[in-house]
C-alpha cells in the first residue's frame, strides 16, 4: 500500500507520540507499505514554525531530506498537476496544505494518514 503522512502524523511518527494511533502507526512501520511525505508537509511546518504557530516543529525546518531519509520515507514533490486537482477539488475546505495532500493522495492512489476529520470532504482513502 502507498501511504501519504499528513503534517501531523509525521511529526506524531518522529516524536513517537502517543498521539499517534495505533493503526497509524502499524500502517507506517508495515515493511510492505511504501511511506511518502509531501512537500507540502515541508511547506506547512516551516511556515507554521515562521509565524510561531507550531514552535515545536522548529528543529525540523530545513532537515527534510535527511529525515525522510532516515525514516525510509520517500519524497512526493508538487507538480503542477497536483496543484491543478487541489485548486479544482469542489470541497469546501480551504486550508491549501489539506487540499494539496487530498490532491497527491487522490491522483497517485494513496492513503492518506491522518487523523484530521476534514478529509472526510474529499473522495480520498484515509486510516487513522
Amino acid at each position: 500500500m502507498k501511504l501519504l503522512l499528513d503534517t501531523h502524523a509525521f511529526v506524531w511518527w518522529l516524536a513517537n507520540s502517543p498521539k499517534l494511533s495505533k493503526a497509524a502507526r502499524d500502517h507506517i512501520a508495515a515493511p510492505e507499505n511504501t511511506v511518502y511525505l509531501s512537500a507540502a508537509s515541508a511547506w506547512e511546518i516551516s511556515t507554521k514554525a515562521r509565524i510561531g504557530r507550531w514552535p515545536e516543529a522548529v528543529p525540523l525546518v530545513g532537515l527534510f531530506p535527511g529525515v525522510i531519509e532516515a525514516n525510509g520515507f520517500e519524497p512526493l514533490a508538487i507538480t503542477v498537476r497536483h496543484a491543478n486537482h487541489a485548486g479544482s477539488i469542489t470541497a469546501e475546505h480551504a486550508d491549501p496544505f489539506d487540499r494539496m495532500l487530498a490532491a497527491q493522495a487522490a491522483l497517485e492512489g494513496m492513503v492518506l494518514v491522518s487523523l484530521d476529520p476534514a478529509f472526510a470532504e474529499f473522495d480520498i482513502s484515509v486510516v487513522w
